[in-house]
């Protein structure tokens, strides 16, 4: 196993800016009349976990770095409700649907245990 020598080794932080552009992928086909609405809301919940991931990791203190951990499921949590909104108004199919519910649930997986692990 490598070490990790910065946020960017991190699988979850890889993973959560995957997950970053899928988000932004489907978000496109959404009506325009979502750009400042649900669009908007998915972006800012989405970029905000890995952002979170990298912020707490720089600040070099175990506290900081499990708060802003924290911080990123809260996050988490507000786009996997978004994605569920955004389902329930069609604007994203089940199959869909379904793939970003697996995504964001491997990541409420990974950021638990990472939490975890460092308390």
């Amino acid at each position: 196993m490598s070490e990790i020598k910065t946020y960017r080794d991190l699988l979850v932080w890889q993973k959560s800016m995957s997950l970053v552009s899928e988000i932004y992928r489907f978000s496109k086909a959404f009506p325009s009349s979502e750009i400042y609405g649900l669009v908007s809301q998915l972006r800012r919940s989405a970029i905000s976990i890995p952002s979170n991931i990298a912020e707490g990791y720089g600040r070099r203190s175990t506290g900081d770095y499990k708060r802003f951990l924290q911080i990123a499921v809260g996050s988490l949590f507000e786009l996997q409700t978004q994605i569920e909104i955004a389902y329930r108004l069609e604007y994203v199919d089940e199959s869909n649907f379904n793939f970003l519910s697996e995504k964001t649930s491997e990541l409420d997986r990974m950021l638990h245990s990472l939490i975890n692990k460092i308390n």
